[in-house]
């Protein structure tokens, strides 16, 4: 992990009530997937290129016809108020001032309306099928009215993952930011937690209609496999994003790390790739990127530095992540990141990149 972000982890955690960093930090189960998402990454080791001018190196990424300042993305998070008062307003903004997109969270503590305004820079907006299917479709309809450029649809929770250190799956949020968005769409009568709970029976034809619906790209969220990958691209997804959320969801999968070359080999360039996970540096960031990724989604510490000095503090953690991609890449012979290829990564463990059959 970079020091300043483990400087900033250690002001937020003094800064922040117990039971809201226990909520940010935790994992499900034994939180053994959680536990090795950072040592997934440590796993792989480089064979830098030599005698190649890096006197300038270039970051800039293009995604579904977006144009990026770096390869890091804000990954989609709930309740952002909960680490600052501004909330997703304040994460947006310092994204935007490092040249970042961010993946705005379904269970955002602002409106999309808000977080739209507050927007220096481009976003997407990450989507659950919920029960009530009207609410997810309501909500991708008014992001994409805000402006958003792509639907980010999660699909590794059927149900929420339980974590022992909230006593259940998630934070007890009031709900009046638990609905902020939601509220003014649900039908008379309707329960609004249990109308916006996660739909279990949800399947593959839910990305061509979440597409029809909001007019926009939709990218499949929380993969860990190549079959699977490829069922999403078949199903009309324009992306793919290895993920297996933050270890918040099934304990015992795979980390990012080590799904992420089985899914490019199902893929095959016909979409983005995005992976997310564990991601605490630009070493990690450069491994993700030579493998074949498209970009990086950072999540946890992204709450830290909002939790530490808000939008500031975001702009501030995403620089330097940048700043030590920008490094690690010169040091391994590569001026930008279209330089980089899966000969210069060797790994996991000396091996080579793991593929599943």
């Amino acid at each position: 992990m970079l020091s300043s972000l483990a400087e900033t982890r250690a002001r937020a955690r003094a800064l922040l009530p117990p039971e809201v960093w226990d909520y940010y930090e935790a994992g499900s189960g034994e939180e053994v997937t959680l536990g090795e998402a950072e040592d997934s990454w440590r796993s792989y080791r480089l064979r830098p290129r030599v005698l190649r001018d890096v006197s300038r190196v270039d970051l800039t990424t293009r995604l579904l016809g977006t144009d990026l300042a770096s390869p890091f993305v804000v990954a989609p998070m709930a309740f952002h108020a909960l680490a600052h008062p501004d909330g997703e307003c304040a994460t947006v903004r310092g994204a935007g001032d490092a040249g970042c997109l961010t993946v705005l969270s379904t269970r955002s503590s602002r409106t999309v309306e808000d977080v739209a305004t507050a927007a220096t820079g481009p976003w997407w907006f990450q989507a659950y099928l919920m029960r009530d299917r009207g609410l997810t479709e309501a909500l991708v309809q008014r992001a994409a009215a805000a402006g958003a450029t792509a639907v980010v649809l999660t699909v590794d929770t059927p149900y929420v993952g339980r974590k022992d250190k909230v006593s259940g799956v998630r934070f007890a949020v009031p709900d009046d930011e638990y609905l902020v968005n939601l509220a003014q769409h649900l039908v008379p009568g309707a329960v609004g937690r249990e109308s916006a709970e996660q739909d279990p029976s949800m399947t593959p034809d839910v990305v061509a209609r979440l597409a029809e619906v909001a007019g926009l790209p939709v990218l499949v969220k929380g993969v860990l496999r190549g079959d699977e990958a490829q069922r999403c691209v078949d199903a009309g997804a324009a992306g793919v994003v290895v993920s297996n959320h933050g270890g918040r969801q099934l304990d015992r999968a795979l980390s990012s790390a080590h799904a992420l070359p089985d899914v490019l080999d199902a893929v095959q360039g016909k979409v983005p790739v995005l992976v997310d996970g564990g991601i605490r540096s630009g070493t990690d960031a450069l491994v993700a990127l030579a493998l074949g990724a498209d970009a990086v989604l950072v999540g946890r510490p992204v709450l830290w530095a909002l939790a530490a000095d808000g939008a500031a503090g975001v702009a501030s953690a995403l620089d330097d992540l940048a700043g030590h991609l920008r490094h690690v890449l010169a040091v391994a012979g590569a001026a930008r990141i279209a330089d980089l290829d899966p000969s210069m990564v060797s790994g996991p463990l000396g091996r080579s990149p793991l593929r599943v059959t």
